[in-house]
């Protein structure tokens, strides 16, 4: 299954995965749509927050990133009663690629109740 690219509901169970800053801060993208739209508290930068998950993608590198990605993943572990939609993170106002940052959800392939952006699936075997 893969995350629909322009998410405007949410069922009860889904969690929209957005990337943020550290600060959460969620002034544009994905993280003003996640504040917007979906209960994603300004100030909580990391983790879950209203009906989202923050992961941030601000601070640095990808290396930066890698380590909220594996909480995350952990988190969706624990939590197989929800359904974890991952939006493209990282790949709009932060600056990265796809290619950069799919590889990162490499273990959330197999994880079924997280959905990934179209074409990461094949970009995280890669």
């Amino acid at each position: 299954m893969t995350t629909p690219q322009h998410i405007t509901t949410l069922q009860p169970n889904e969690i929209f995965v957005f990337g943020s800053n550290l600060f959460g801060a969620h002034g544009g993208g994905a993280a003003r749509q996640a504040y917007d739209e979906f209960g994603a508290e300004w100030g909580v930068g990391v983790g879950r927050t209203g009906q989202c998950y923050a992961i941030p993608t601000m601070q640095g590198g990808v290396e930066t990133i890698r380590p909220y990605v594996d909480e995350f993943i952990k988190y969706a572990k624990q939590h197989p009663e929800l359904t974890f939609l991952v939006t493209r993170i990282g790949c709009g106002i932060a600056g990265f690629t796809d290619e950069q940052m799919a590889p990162l959800f490499a273990q959330a392939t197999k994880i079924p109740n997280i959905t990934l952006p179209h074409g990461w699936q094949e970009l995280c075997r890669q």
